[in-house]
Order: structure tokens, then sequence, then C-alpha cells
């Protein structure tokens, strides 16, 4: 990490900035827990250890309970497989298309 923020200063900060405003703010409509299961869940699906590891810590925090934790897994997992699910239909199009 140090490589990368020394070598970009002025992107990495940027970075920081927006991520601590959306990440941390107390009095947003969504309440920051259900903004850290969001997280969670897209961590999930993009498999980023290192936002997981990081979300988890801050859901828990934030007063996410492991039956949450376990739940947003599920709703990952199911958006995932939809999201093959309704790639094959994109599958079926290309391979009827010299139909």
């Amino acid at each position: 990490m140090p490589a990368l923020r020394s070598a970009a200063p002025v992107e990495a900060k940027a970075y920081s900035t927006f991520s601590a405003a959306v990440m941390s703010r107390k009095d947003g409509a969504v309440p920051l827990k259900t903004r850290e299961l969001i997280a969670i869940g897209v961590a999930l699906t993009t498999q980023c250890k290192a936002c997981l590891k990081s979300h988890v810590a801050a859901a828990k925090q934030a007063g996410a309970t492991e039956e949450e934790i376990a739940e947003t897994t599920f709703v990952a997992s199911a958006l995932r497989a939809g999201a093959a699910y309704t790639h094959g239909f994109t599958a079926m199009r290309c391979f009827h298309e010299d139909d």
C-alpha cells in the first residue's frame, strides 16, 4: 500500500477522502451498519479479501450480528448466481445468432 500511495499521492488521497465520506457518515439516510453490510455483500461478489476483513470488522463495530453477516452472504450469493443465470440468456442468444 505505501508504494501505491507514494506513486499516486493525489489519487490515493482523493480515494481515501471519498471512501471515508461514504463509509463513516453517521447521519446519512442509510444507517452505518446497513452501509457496512452492503459493503460486505459487494466485497463477497468482487472477492476482495482486504475489503471483507475491514468491512466485517466495521460492521461488527456498528452492531451487526453474525446472523446479519450470514444473511448478507446468502443475498450476495443469490445475486451472483442470478447474474450467471441471466448471462446464460446472452450465451443462448450468441449460440443462436447464426441460425
